[in-house]
């Protein structure tokens, strides 16, 4: 006999662990995607090119599948997908959160209405469909919500159109590009929530929620919000740990999820609890498939399969443990954490890439994910999640040691930047578009106090650059700060490996130099070195 099927949508790398866990199991792990290079495509038992958005023919293909390879579940991980997941799986009677309630944690303005309905805390907010977005209505709401305040498409993720919105100057074109990234024109425009924030994963299973990953997530670069790693287990103390699961339980309930996986962004403010959203599937960002499993022990992609397929996921069950929280909606429990891991992004300034550098894996250092970059790949400093050009991930029995492990080997890689670039002047220069004050930040805080210092003169061709600021007290002074960059080094580093690097360099304009220096860390240093190398020939 042939073996019974399950259906993942997306091919992607985040969906590795969905196919491997699949075959795993002993299913012909059956994927579509619209793209069929998807990094993914080859692992594919079959492969069938599919619109993740065309519910319809998701649904026909999943028919045709229940008749002639005995489908026994569909399933997606770190998609936007959850939504035809369910329209397929519900219509087939196979096991799956409700389309109602997928929809629900689908588009964002849905979501607010539920939690608005059941009192769960998440921000104030407004919708504007494409017909509704003028000036006019944009700028009453943004005042009414007060700056900052914060605009997303109504159905993305990745951060993708998401930003803050810092003032009346801003508000007109972060909407319009929040609107272009959303597949409806929709964006929703709501109150900035202060604090830090955490992602959590979980499984809803016959009337109980189990907590399956609680994560710090590292968010910078206003006025976007960018992602530059997680570390799971949290740190926040247990008091304030239980109240944000608290508040997750009661917006998963509120949402009406009741089989299948949930994950949430939620902050911890000076309000208490308040959510981000919740998704109806598991995490992307490694944290499902990659950090929680190093953490726990636990596939968490397989339990959440046999759940998918109709099966009990047996390990999650004998291994969780009960959580004692009053008036929760579900029975809680979680999977505990045996270790720690660490996810950490590399970035790039922007420009087009010469060549890269890549770290080592280590006992420590479990996973080196480059993005698709290559020699001639144009790069650019994040706006979104996507847009990042690689990670690690790291594993140990501390969180100091996960963390530093993490941080050392973002800090071995190197993308060198080809030289006399527009893109890479202009970051360099230190200007910002209109609408973007003060991003991209510059590597070091302290690039302000360089454009003030009198660095005339040239630094001479060969020579160390740490030399050179010696002979500038003020400089030295800066130099030796101990703030570090988006590379996780300090400026003395920095200028020791560009000593090592670019032992043969050219004069150099000392001016020029330490402002690229401190705007742009390593990248920036050479680059100029480069660039007037360039001139030279």
């Amino acid at each position: 006999m042939s073996k019974p099927s399950v259906l993942i949508l997306g091919a992607g790398l985040m969906q590795r662990p969905a196919i491997l866990s699949a075959k795993e199991l002993g299913f012909n792990a059956v994927v579509i995607d619209a793209n069929p290079n998807a990094e993914s495509v080859p692992l594919a038992d079959e492969f069938k090119k599919i619109d993740l958005k065309n519910k319809e023919e998701i649904f026909n293909y999943a028919k045709e599948l229940k008749k002639t390879s005995d489908l026994k579940g569909i399933f997606t991980a770190g998609t936007d997908f959850s939504a035809s997941v369910s329209y397929a799986a519900e219509k087939l009677g196979l096991p799956c959160h409700s389309y109602e309630s997928a929809l629900n944690a689908t588009i964002k303005p849905r979501m607010r209405q539920c939690f608005d309905r059941s009192n769960v805390p998440s921000p104030k907010f407004f919708s504007l469909s494409n017909a509704e977005i003028t000036q006019e209505k944009v700028f009453a709401i943004t005042e009414e919500l007060s700056y900052p305040c914060v605009v997303k498409p109504a159905d993305n993720m990745g951060a993708r159109g998401c930003r803050m919105i810092r003032s009346k100057d801003e508000a007109w074109q972060s909407v319009k590009i929040a609107a272009e990234n959303s597949r409806t024109s929709t964006v929703i425009l709501e109150e900035y929530m202060e604090g830090p924030e955490f992602s959590i994963d979980a499984i809803v299973y016959k009337g109980t929620l189990t907590i399956t990953g609680f994560a710090d997530r590292h968010i910078f670069y206003k006025p976007y919000f960018i992602e530059t790693g997680h570390t799971m287990p949290t740190k926040i103390d247990e008091k304030k740990r239980l109240e944000l699961i608290s508040t997750f339980a009661d917006g998963v309930h509120a949402l009406g999820l009741t089989c299948g996986a949930a994950k949430a962004d939620i902050k911890y403010t000076k309000k208490g609890p308040q959510i981000g959203e919740i998704a109806a599937r598991l995490s992307g960002g490694y944290m499902s498939g990659w950090t929680f499993p190093y953490s726990s022990g636990l596939n968490l992609t397989k339990q959440a399969l046999l759940l998918a397929s109709g099966n009990e996921p047996c390990e999650l069950l004998s291994g969780r443990i009960p959580l004692q929280i009053e008036n929760a909606n579900f029975a809680l429990y979680e999977y505990p954490s045996k270790e720690v891991s660490a996810e950490r992004a590399w970035i790039s300034v922007p420009g087009k890439l010469k060549s890269i550098q890549l770290c080592k894996e280590t006992p420590l250092v479990k996973n080196i994910f480059p993005r698709p970059v290559k020699e001639g790949d144009k790069v650019d400093f994040p706006r979104n999640n996507v847009q990042k050009c690689g990670n690690v991930i790291s594993k140990s029995d501390s969180y100091e040691n996960a963390v530093s492990s993490a941080e050392q080997a973002i800090s071995e890689v190197f993308l060198r930047l080809e030289p006399k670039n527009a893109d890479t002047d202009f970051f360099l220069s230190g200007k910002s578009l209109p609408d973007e004050k003060g991003f991209p930040p510059p590597a070091f805080s302290s690039f302000e106090k360089i454009e003030k210092l009198n660095l005339s003169g040239k630094i001479p061709a060969d020579f160390s650059i740490l030399k050179d600021a010696e002979n500038f007290p003020a400089l030295k002074k800066i130099l030796e700060l101990p703030e570090k960059d988006w590379t996780h080094q300090n400026a003395l580093c920095v200028a020791e490996k560009f000593d090592s690097i670019c032992k043969n360099h050219p004069p150099l304009e000392r001016s020029v130099f330490w402002k690229a220096f401190f705007k742009g860390g390593l990248q920036g240093a050479i680059y100029i070195s480069d660039s007037s190398s360039d001139s030279e020939k």
